[in-house]
């Protein structure tokens, strides 16, 4: 069974809006979330990666 969930609250078009619910906390969609592999954030500075959220 996943670790996670995705509820839709509303559709308009192809575009659509919900939920994703995690072990860690649930998460309000559409959203920005960067994701970085371990190379990625190697080339990167501390604060560069604290800058994304």
């Amino acid at each position: 069974m996943p670790d996670f969930s995705f509820s839709l609250k509303t559709t308009d078009g192809a575009a659509r809006r919900g939920r994703l619910k995690t072990a860690w906390g649930e998460v309000e969609t559409p959203v920005f979330m960067p994701v970085g592999t371990a190379a990625t954030v190697k080339g990167m500075t501390v604060d560069s990666v604290r800058s994304t959220g």
